[in-house]
């Protein structure tokens, strides 16, 4: 599999939602190191305008590829409580790391039952100190690949992060915009859409994101199109992707959820019109410290991604 150095990095990365500017920054100097080798090279936009956000616009686009950035995690709230990030699902004892103002930090998450009925579970921290309120903490970086599968922390979403930036090497048109906020109430989606909208009258949009194995979706038999998670994006959209991936004969799942979200839930509820699908590998183990996923779901989800960009 190429560059894996890259995956390992984008996982190490500290960057819960709400503090993303380290991968941000990465990326951004990543495109800047690298750009110049690529087919077409990007207008960049960044900044204050667009908080920790970054996007990547390629040639004349129809499309919008959206990736978060962020991850799960806790943050530090009183009397040594972990208020949670997203929905981390972590076990007693598990290593968690950060940075405050005292240094580095890795601690040991602390889980006790309550009888609160406001919460089942007092969720702490294990240090050789007091860690400042409000720092944040993530799951201590782990990568390995054994087999046909790697092992990480945050392959939700550094995966898909890491396929953006291999498509980036080959996109004439399109756009690739790196989002935060994802995991813990999203909303960065809606102003980049409307700027995406206003500036390129973009109405159609791809979720580069990483989904669950389930009963029905299944390893190694591709990248999952959904057709429903709690929202449902529209069906004619719907049916020119998979007709797109027939036509290619690359490998994909047809998936159909009740419950579940991305940055494509932020845009159907935006006011702006954009169609959006979620075009995603499975993995085992979302949210947990470490993640499984195969390579050849994470290879055929570049695949699919390189057809969808130029025939939408």
């Amino acid at each position: 599999m190429k560059d894996l150095q890259l995956l390992q990095k984008l996982c190490e990365i500290h960057a819960p939602s709400g503090n993303e500017s380290a991968i941000t920054q990465f990326i951004y100097s990543y495109v800047e190191k690298y750009s110049f080798t690529w087919k077409t090279i990007p207008r960049m936009y960044f900044g204050n305008n667009f908080h920790d956000c970054l996007i990547l616009v390629f040639g004349k686009p129809k499309t919008a590829i959206y990736a978060h950035i962020d991850s799960v995690g806790y943050m530090v709230g009183y009397n040594k409580k972990l208020h949670p990030i997203g929905t981390p699902n972590a076990k007693q004892g598990t290593q968690l790391v950060g940075k405050d103002s005292l240094g580095d930090i890795c601690c040991s998450l602390e889980i006790e039952e309550t009888n609160d009925a406001r919460s089942k579970k007092n969720i702490t921290y294990q240090f050789h100190r007091n860690i400042e309120r409000g720092t944040t903490l993530t799951y201590k970086p782990y990568f390995n690949k054994e087999g046909n599968h790697i092992y990480a922390n945050n392959l939700d979403n550094r995966a898909g992060v890491w396929m953006a930036l291999q498509l980036a090497e080959t996109l004439e048109n399109g756009i690739i915009a790196f989002t935060t906020y994802e995991e813990h109430g999203g909303g960065a989606t809606q102003f980049i859409q409307r700027f995406l909208y206003k500036k390129y009258r973009i109405r159609q949009a791809l979720i580069a994101d990483i989904t669950w194995i389930t009963e029905g979706i299944l390893e190694g038999k591709g990248c999952a199109i959904s057709l429903r998670d709690s929202h449902i994006p529209r069906k004619t959209y719907v049916n020119r992707i998979v007709d797109i991936a027939k036509r290619a004969q690359i490998p994909f799942q047809l998936e159909v959820e009740e419950t579940g979200g991305s940055d494509g839930s932020v845009l159907q509820n935006c006011a702006y019109p954009i169609d959006w699908c979620f075009v995603g590998a499975p993995e085992y183990d979302p949210h947990k410290p470490i993640e499984k996923i195969h390579v050849d779901d994470l290879q055929n989800m570049l695949k699919l991604y390189s057809v969808l960009i130029k025939e939408l």
